[in-house]
């Protein structure tokens, strides 16, 4: 959106801050307007009145305090602002504060509102990316591990990607930009512009629009029927002891040809802290797999002890792949998937042992865990 010359004027009147908050609440208007036209059943704005209330409550924090402080802290690095040294040093006390803040929000939270992406998620996660990419170091990430994992789980996002790439961590903070020298340019003659004849175009006739083609089912709906009824297995493991009756009847239904298994290891373990906190991270992953309850089911264990604990486990999907309905889930990034062989005699007890929660076969002491059926 264009801005008119009389606006620029007035911008020239104005404080930093107030120039960078008008030019903020401007972007995030235009990002809740389209996020409005996404449908009633759309969850960007919220999917109650508290939860709308709470994605405005973000927004306006990162236009009228975050985004000023990032901006107060990188702007003078980058040379788009003089450089002084107690304004600079103010604003990213005010910047650390900030991230602070959001990094105690989500300490057992995947998204700012509710268990799925809004708006209010697109509008900080783009505000962060600077401060991430020129400001907040390794060091400083140990420290907000949970707003580092928000950060990362947003920017893997596929839709994400196609807009800003692969955003690179900052290893080193930027220093302070060199004054540019001025240079004399030479006033060159102003030429007169030719005027353009005028050319008569044809109008061509108006195509009709093609009618868009009918949503296609699953691929996995497409699949030869399955020997293997997932839905009796379901119900089989839920009233019956898992050792040895439920894993006896699943070894002898187990359709290799219409199943796969696959072992599931969260990619930053070492960002973990308190148990119940990592146990909530899996309940949120489980929330978004809503569209695979049809094709999978598995079990997440959360292992170890607070402070140094990790996410292992083992799903049984449809297919041979991880289906769509797996890797559209936001938080998919954020885990391996791994083709695991059944047959094999070590894979077959971790999958014993995985799905019944305790055994030899599981890596460490299991805490607790979630069952996705």
């Amino acid at each position: 959106m264009r801005m008119q010359e009389a606006e620029f004027a007035q911008f020239g009147k104005c404080g930093l801050r107030q120039m960078i908050t008008e030019f903020a609440s401007r972007q995030n208007a235009i990002a809740y307007y389209v996020a409005s036209q996404a449908g009633s059943d759309s969850p960007l704005l919220g999917q109650t009145a508290e939860e709308t209330a709470e994605i405005l409550q973000f927004i306006l924090f990162a236009e009228a305090d975050f985004t000023p402080a990032a901006l107060g802290t990188l702007g003078p690095l980058l040379g788009f602002a003089p450089f002084i040294r107690p304004a600079q040093q103010a604003a990213e006390e005010q910047l650390f504060r900030f991230l602070n803040v959001l990094n105690t929000i989500l300490i057992d939270k995947t998204f700012l509102v509710g268990e799925r992406l809004t708006i209010a998620d697109v509008v900080v996660a783009c505000d962060l990316i600077m401060a991430f990419k020129l400001y907040v170091t390794k060091d400083d990430r140990k420290k907000l591990r949970n707003i580092t994992r928000y950060f990362k789980t947003m920017v893997a996002q596929p839709a994400f990607k196609a807009v800003a790439g692969d955003v690179v961590l900052c290893a080193e903070r930027i220093k302070p930009a060199a004054a540019p020298k001025k240079e004399k340019k030479e006033k060159k003659p102003v030429e007169q512009p030719k005027k353009a004849e005028k050319k008569v175009e044809k109008k061509e006739p108006a195509e009709e629009e093609p009618k868009p083609a009918p949503k296609p089912k699953s691929k996995l709906d497409l699949l030869p029927p399955a020997k293997m009824v997932l839905d009796e297995w379901k119900r089989f493991y839920s009233n019956n002891d898992t050792k040895p009756d439920a894993m006896n009847w699943l070894w002898e239904h187990f359709d290799s040809e219409g199943y796969s298994f696959w072992k599931v290891e969260y990619k930053y373990n070492d960002e973990l802290t308190k148990l119940f906190m990592t146990n909530n991270l899996v309940g949120g992953f489980f929330s978004r797999l809503e569209r695979a309850r049809k094709y999978a089911f598995g079990n997440l264990l959360t292992l170890g002890v607070d402070d140094d604990n990790q996410i292992w486990g083992y799903f049984m999907v449809r297919g041979q792949e991880v289906p769509e309905e797996v890797t559209d889930a936001a938080d998919y990034e954020s885990y391996s998937w791994t083709k695991a062989d059944h047959n094999d005699a070590k894979v077959k007890a971790e999958i014993e042992d995985c799905f019944a929660w305790e055994g030899p076969a599981l890596p460490r002491e299991c805490y607790d865990g979630k069952t996705f059926k």
